[in-house]
Parts: structure tokens; C-alpha cells; sequence
């Protein structure tokens, strides 16, 4: 019996400390997109969706080349770090920041050069869109910024602190957003000069799409150079570990350079396709709408408003995958299966019940969002939005369950179910927008279908590595139930209120409906959610702030001692 005990604490404790780092790195990720959200505004304001369109050709062709050089850099060297200082292998810990350092500059560094002198290939041939080879050389050197800082993240992420990487992504997003603002309007005034010299129209946006892209540069530096601050501080402590270190399995630097790589190119591969959806679509929408101006200021609205939003509740499931890679790896390690599916059942959980009426309020309140953050928004992306959020549950599923499977070491299961929903994509893309000639919404459609794919067989690998069955009904279905009382609610909220001031076309009258209906979705989600027994008191412990909350739901009595007992 005492045994039993203390191999349930011993669970609950492995499952505990990394759903607190992991909440810590979501509310982190969450608050770096509402930074994004916010700096877009004015940026969207001074260069306009025309601008944004330039920028986002730009951005996506940058996003694939950090990602095929080091974006799966924090990954592979946290999961290495994780499973190595377990065991108390420092010396090995060592030579793998070394690798991971030497990786970065070579990866970092080719692909900036690459960057850098192929920018009006690159947008000329992928995107049709050439103007923005001016933002994509001016993205170039973060490139090799970016490799160097992943590379910090993922070591101190494998020591199982998020809070460097969360404090750095706030800082980067701070610096980002203030430069970003200034140099968008300073380049945009330049470039309305050139648009004189030259007898055009377009280059201020070019322009002003580029400064746009110089505070990502200076946002990372400023990153890197903290985690070079941070390093240095903790140098000593790691050295005397290093000393310490008695290990008799010790590696040399090139063997995990050549594990660095093992590790990183399947994540790399499997990540590569949702970045190549965003390439594949803006190029192939492209060729669909041949006129530039046309097709930047639709594009625009699509990827700075609709995929903006879309993604800041996806950040949180990006976050506990990320928080929930080393930690499954040491457990995979340990051939602790019981702490593994302890794990995946709590991620899952956590994420679910976050994304579900993420998606149910972006739907109801798609138009007064869009209203209250881009002003005099004259696009469609209000109705985008009520069309695709369902985007928020699949891609935080697909994102969460990627993270599991490369967690025990299904590196390459993600690779061949990115491949086949890719696939289905561009199938999806092509009737969807060519032979329907439903134009931004196919583009849309197919962008779902992909996440539905992905997600769908994820969940089927990892019932088939780890004969972990979901229970649908807590997971799916009484979440989705809370959310639509949620929704409904909402709607009658912001409408009742929308009447009694009159309209929301005034700015103060459209914020005050739009927190209100907000605060109220929030806290009839948490009181339908707790009496449908989404979660019972243990799990709503696990989320980011779970113990404030089942305390409340104690003094409340929502929770009854039935409600401990899981469904």
C-alpha cells in the first residue's frame, strides 16, 4: 500500500512541476502574442494591409529558412540537456552546448548569406511579390541571432526552467514591437520619396514593410545578448558540476554535433510543412490573384488580422509542448511508461480546455475584435475569422501531440503524418479555391483541413506507441458543450450591453462590450466546465493558476466529492 502511495506522489509530483513550467512558458508565449496583436495595430495603421502583404510574403519566406537552419535547435539540445544532467552527465551536458553553439553558426550563418543575397529570387520566384525582397534582406541577419538563441533556450529549458526563455521572449516582443513602430513609419516616409522619385505607388509599403521587420532583428539581439548575461552567471555553477562529474560514458563534441542533427532534422522536417503551408499558400494564392496590389491587400488581412489572432491561443499549446518534450524524454529514458501517459493525459487536458473556447469566443465576438483592433477596417477579416476559428482547437492539437511523439522518440511519426496532411492540403487548396473559386476562404478551408489531418493522425500514433485511449467525452465533448453556453451567453452580453450604449461605433462604447462579454464568457466557461466535471478538483489544479481556481469553485460548491473522481 505505502508503495502504491508513493508511486502516485511520485507521479503527481513529475507531472506537477513541468505543467508549472510549462503554464509559466504558455502565459509567456500568450502575452508575447497580445504584444504582437497590440504593435500590429499601429503598424497595420501606418503601412496599411498593402504594406502587410509585402511584410508577410517576406515573413514567410524568412519563417522557412530559420526554420530549416535552427528553429528546431531548443528542442533537440533541451531534450539532450534533460536527459544527460538527469544523470548527472555535466561533462556531456557541456559538449552539447558546444555542438549546439557550432551548429548554430553554421546552420545560422549559411542560411543569413543565403538570405541575404538571394532576397529578390526568393520573392520574385516563390511569391511573385518582388518589393519584399527589401523586408526579407533586412530579416536576414536575425537569421543567424535566431540560432544563437535557440540554442540558449533549449539548454536552459533542459535544466527545466522556463523562465529564461519566457522572460527573454518578453523582452524580445517589447523591443520588437517599439522598433518595429518606429522604423515602419520612418522607412514609410522614405519610401513615399522614392514613390516620387520614381513615379510609383507601392514602394512606401515595401518600405515601410521593412522597418517593420528591423525590430524582429533588434528585438532577438537584445534576446541573445540577456541569455549571453545569464550564461555568464551561471558558467561557474555549471564548471564546478563539470568537475564534480564522474561519469564513465563520457562523448566527444562531434558525436553529439552528429546526434544534434539526428535529433533536429525529423523535428525539422515535420515542422518544415507548416511553415511551407504558409510559403505554398501565398505563393499558390498568388498565381490565383496575378494582381499584386490586389493580392497584398487580401493577403495582408489574412495573415496580420486573421492568422494574428488565430495564433495567440495556439502559442499556449506551442508552450506546454514545449515544456513537455524533456520532461516525457527523461521519462522515456527511465522507461517510466505509467509517467508518460501521466503526462500526455495532463497536456492534452490543459490545452483542450483552453483552445475549445478560445475557438467558441473568436467565433462570436470575430466582428468587434477585428473593430476594436484595426479601426476603419474596411477588409473581410472579421468574416475569416468566423469561418476558420476552428484553426485554434486543430492546430493546438496538432502542435501539443507533435511535441509527445518526439518526446519518446517517435521523431519520425510527425514527419510522415505532416507529409500525408500536406498532401490532403493541396488537394483541399485546389478545389477548395480553384475549381469552387471561393478565393481567401479555400485558402482558409485547406488550411484547417491540414490541422484536421495532422491532428487526427497524431492521435492515432500516439494511441498506437503508448495504447494511450483519450476519453472523448472529457477531452472533446464536455468542453465543447461549456463553450457553447459560454457562446451563448457572450453573444447575448455584448449585444444587450451594444444596445444600451447605443452602438459600438465609438471606440470607448466597443472596448467596454467587448471586456465585459470577455470577463462573463470566462467565468460561465469555469462554472459550466466544473459542473459538466470537464475537470474535477486535481486537474484544475494543473492549470495556470488551477489552485486560485479550485478554490473558488470550493467556496462556490461547484465541487462536490463526486467531482474528484475522474470520468
Amino acid at each position: 500500500m505505502d508503495k502504491k502511495k508513493k508511486n502516485r506522489a511520485s507521479n503527481s509530483h513529475a507531472g506537477k512541476n513541468f505543467v508549472v513550467q510549462g503554464s509559466i512558458l504558455a502565459v509567456a508565449s500568450v502575452l508575447v502574442r497580445l504584444i504582437g496583436v497590440a504593435y500590429r495595430v499601429p503598424m497595420t495603421n501606418i503601412i496599411h494591409d498593402t504594406g502587410n502583404g509585402y511584410y508577410s510574403s517576406a515573413y514567410a519566406i524568412y519563417a522557412m529558412m530559420l526554420l530549416l537552419s535552427s528553429y528546431s535547435l531548443p528542442l533537440a539540445v533541451a531534450k539532450l540537456v534533460s536527459v544527460h544532467a538527469a544523470t548527472g552527465q555535466w561533462k556531456n551536458v557541456e559538449k552539447i552546448l558546444k555542438s549546439a553553439l557550432l551548429f548554430s553558426a553554421i546552420s545560422g550563418g549559411f542560411a543569413a548569406l543565403l538570405v541575404g543575397f538571394g532576397a529578390k529570387f526568393f520573392t520574385t520566384m516563390f511569391i511573385k511579390n518582388e518589393l519584399a525582397y527589401i523586408a526579407l534582406q533586412c530579416l536576414a541577419p536575425t537569421i543567424l541571432v535566431m540560432a544563437f538563441l535557440g540554442t540558449f533556450r533549449g539548454f536552459f529549458q533542459g535544466l527545466h526552467t522556463m523562465i529564461p526563455t519566457a522572460f527573454s521572449q518578453i523582452i524580445e516582443q517589447v523591443i520588437n514591437a517599439v522598433v518595429s513602430i518606429g522604423a515602419a513609419a520612418l522607412l514609410f516616409s522614405y519610401g513615399t520619396k522614392v514613390d516620387e522619385l520614381k513615379g510609383a505607388t507601392e514602394y512606401k509599403y515595401a518600405w515601410g514593410a521593412a522597418g517593420g521587420t528591423i525590430g524582429t532583428g533588434v528585438g532577438a539581439l537584445v534576446a541573445l545578448i540577456f541569455f549571453l548575461v545569464l550564461f555568464q552567471a551561471y558558467h561557474g555553477v555549471l564548471k564546478k558540476k563539470v568537475r564534480r562529474d564522474r561519469t564513465q560514458t563520457e562523448q566527444t563534441c562531434w558525436t553529439f554535433f552528429k546526434i544534434i542533427i539526428a535529433t533536429a532534422v525529423p523535428v525539422i522536417l515535420s515542422t518544415a510543412v507548416y511553415n511551407v503551408i504558409e510559403l505554398l499558400d501565398a505563393s499558390l494564392f498568388s498565381y490565383y490573384m496575378p494582381e499584386t496590389k490586389q493580392y497584398n491587400e487580401i493577403w495582408g488581412a489574412y495573415s496580420a488580422k486573421y492568422m494574428l489572432l488565430i495564433h495567440v491561443p495556439v502559442a499556449f499549446a506551442s508552450a506546454m509542448a514545449s515544456a513537455a518534450v524533456p520532461s516525457i524524454s527523461e521519462a522515456y529514458a527511465r522507461k517510466d511508461r505509467k509517467t508518460i501517459i501521466v503526462k500526455t493525459k495532463t497536456t492534452l487536458q490543459v490545452v483542450l480546455y483552453i483552445a475549445i473556447p478560445s475557438m467558441v469566443g473568436l467565433m462570436v465576438l470575430a466582428d468587434p475584435i477585428i473593430r476594436l483592433l484595426f479601426r476603419n477596417d474596411k477588409s473581410s477579416a472579421a468574416l475569416y475569422l468566423l469561418v476558420g476559428s476552428v484553426a485554434v482547437v486543430v492546430f493546438s492539437l496538432s502542435t501539443v501531440t507533435n511535441g509527445i511523439l518526439q518526446g519518446i522518440n517517435k521523431m519520425t511519426v510527425p514527419v510522415k503524418n505532416a507529409l500525408i496532411a500536406l498532401i490532403f492540403h493541396v488537394i483541399v487548396f485546389y478545389f477548395a479555391t480553384w475549381k469552387l473559386d471561393i478565393g481567401i476562404y479555400g485558402v482558409i478551408i485547406s488550411y484547417i483541413a491540414f490541422g484536421i489531418c495532422m491532428a487526427t493522425l497524431n492521435c492515432f500514433s500516439i494511441t498506437k506507441y503508448l495504447g494511450y485511449q483519450q476519453n472523448i467525452l472529457k477531452l472533446y465533448i464536455l468542453p465543447f458543450l461549456s463553450a457553447i453556453v459560454m457562446g451563448i451567453f457572450c453573444f447575448f452580453t455584448y449585444n444587450s450591453l451594444s444596445k444600451l450604449f447605443g452602438g459600438t461605433e465609438r471606440f470607448v462604447p466597443l472596448f467596454i462590450c467587448v471586456v465585459i462579454s470577455v470577463i462573463v464568457s470566462v467565468i460561465v466557461y469555469f462554472i459550466c466546465s466544473v459542473l459538466f466535471h470537464c475537470m474535477n478538483e486535481q486537474e484544475l489544479k494543473t492549470l495556470p493558476f488551477g489552485h486560485k481556481f479550485a478554490a473558488i469553485a470550493k467556496r462556490l460548491h461547484l465541487l462536490s466529492k463526486n467531482t474528484n473522481k475522474s470520468l
